[in-house]
């Protein structure tokens, strides 16, 4: 039979792994967080989009005239 010493050790053990479990949770929600993401890359987003629709248009213009 285990002491009462080990089994507050093991209480203590078993809070600790569900506080890192609990942060590491809230970590990846932020590092996941799609507002943040999409803020962090909206001018490189936008620039391949201008791009994209100048090339587009380009090439559609070129198609009509020769």
């Amino acid at each position: 039979m285990t002491g009462p010493l080990s089994i507050d050790l093991l209480e203590q053990r078993a809070a600790s792994q569900r506080q890192r479990l609990h942060d590491s949770v809230i970590e990846l929600r932020q590092h996941l967080d799609p507002q943040k993401t999409a803020r962090s890359y909206l001018w490189r987003a936008s620039a391949a989009a201008a791009l994209l629709a100048l090339a587009l248009g380009y090439g559609i213009a070129g198609a009509f005239t020769d």
